[in-house]
């Protein structure tokens, strides 16, 4: 009855921080951005999407209530210096995994209504050519978090 009752509360923990979404063949893990300063106007909100399917799918699309509106965007190296550009969108191969992190392929989060506070969770629908859309909740960490930090639950 004890191992029972550990296994139950062991399985209730890891729910509550699994932070997992999914989507037809597709599963979306860890959604988190950084805090902005106050007067920051933009922010980014990074996640992994897994594709477990045998057919590719791309992430065409992502809207919150937090900012006007949000773009799909990369860094280039242009002689020696990195740029962002926004991009149309983010391919995910059958059984492949992409990972949306600073300095690579993000969720650029334009003219943001507030700033984004540690410890919150913004509301993110997020749009698949063929999966359709799930809605995830993006954790908020401090300034300067980094994917191994956020992806720990650091700050939740």
């Amino acid at each position: 009855m004890k191992r029972l009752l550990a296994l139950a509360l062991f399985a209730a923990a890891s729910l509550a921080h699994a932070h997992g979404y999914a989507v037809g063949e597709l599963k979306i893990d860890h959604p988190w951005a950084r805090a902005t300063p106050g007067a920051a106007k933009n922010g980014a909100a990074y996640l992994t999407v897994s594709n477990t399917g045998k057919q590719a799918d791309r992430l065409v699309a992502a809207s919150v209530d937090v900012a006007d509106h949000a773009e799909l965007h990369t860094h280039l190296n242009d002689n020696g210096v990195m740029k962002m550009r926004q991009i149309p969108d983010i391919p995910v191969e059958a059984g492949a995994t992409v990972k949306l992190q600073p300095g690579g392929l993000h969720i650029m989060l334009m003219d943001l209504k507030q700033p984004l506070k540690e410890g919150d969770k913004i509301p993110m629908t997020l749009r698949f050519e063929k999966a359709g859309e799930v809605k995830v909740d993006v954790h908020v960490d401090k300034v300067g978090a980094m994917p191994a930090a956020a992806g720990a639950h650091a700050g939740h």
